[in-house]
């Protein structure tokens, strides 16, 4: 099968999937996000070298029982006393579970960032590899999951917003700098890349937020300016963390020796590649709406 069509297939596929899930339930939405976390932890333990099994139950119990716990807190509660048999008022603090996990992604996530850029190690160590493991995969499936939920009920238009926003920055930095690009942003872990690229890609990226402010989210119109600001914001959060998390993956395949993280779909790699942005931007965006929300 020529290459351009098996890449437009898988691609067609990918998308299909993740719209169709994303838009049919909360928890069709989960298990979907479930399954892309077990495969890419088993691709992320594949390219730093470490058993799979563990890391694969450790990260599907932690997002299982995290999504559980926040999400329906009150069936959780029923069960437990079910289960035990009791009448038991069993409070589970969520703003405290979120604080913890979202500070120990940032540090990973700040230790990911000086790993990209100041770290010219080529052997990563072991403590460091279950770190990333963590902070770099595990925990930013649970904030995409998160983010769904904005300050209210689950609202997929956030998450489908968000990867309209990723795949345009992606799209155009792509297309502006195959076009103008001269200058390599990053050449010894991405030598495609160019800063034309960078910044054409946060220029369309904002360009979307706004559209997707205006004519897709559609905010009350007292509040429609509160909400461009937002979505333009997400969007150049978008772009800058978005490229680093790319940049961070393209180093870890550096160090490994290899093109793509896995095969899963074929002209695209793995699923660690079509979603390296997004893991490393949802903690950054979660926070954003956590500053939002006490603004507010």
């Amino acid at each position: 099968m020529n290459e351009t069509l098996k890449r437009g297939i898988s691609g067609a596929i990918y998308i299909i999937l993740l719209l169709a899930s994303i838009l049919y339930s909360t928890e069709s939405f989960f298990i979907l996000f479930g399954i892309f976390l077990i495969i890419t932890v088993y691709e992320f333990c594949n390219l730093i070298q470490i058993h799979k099994l563990l890391p694969i139950l450790f990260g599907t119990v932690l997002y299982s029982i995290v999504t559980l716990v926040s999400h329906y807190n009150k069936i959780t509660t029923d069960t437990i006393n079910q289960l035990f048999n009791t009448d038991l008022e069993i409070s589970i603090n969520i703003q405290q579970l979120d604080v913890v996990l979202l500070v120990v992604a940032l540090v990973i996530s700040i230790k990911c960032i000086l790993f990209l850029f100041y770290d010219n190690i080529q052997k990563i160590s072991t403590s460091s590899k279950y770190l990333y493991l963590l902070g770099y995969i595990i925990l930013p499936f649970i904030f995409i999951t998160k983010i769904s939920f904005g300050i209210n009920d689950y609202n997929p238009k956030i998450i489908i917003g968000l990867f309209i926003l990723i795949w345009t920055n992606d799209t155009f930095a792509y297309i502006v700098g195959k076009s103008i690009g001269r200058n390599k942003l990053f050449e010894k872990i991405s030598p495609k890349k160019t800063i034309e690229g960078f910044f054409g890609g946060i220029v369309f990226a904002v360009v979307a937020g706004y559209l997707i402010s205006k004519y897709y989210i559609r905010a009350n119109p007292q509040f429609s300016d509160r909400s461009v600001l937002i979505w333009t914001s997400i969007a150049v959060i978008v772009g800058i963390v978005g490229t680093i998390g790319d940049l961070i993956e393209s180093k870890f395949k550096r160090i490994a020796g290899v093109k793509d993280s896995g095969s899963i779909m074929p002209g695209h790699g793995g699923i660690l590649d079509r979603l390296d942005s997004v893991i490393f931007v949802a903690p950054i965006i979660f926070l954003f709406y956590q500053i939002l929300n006490y603004v507010s």
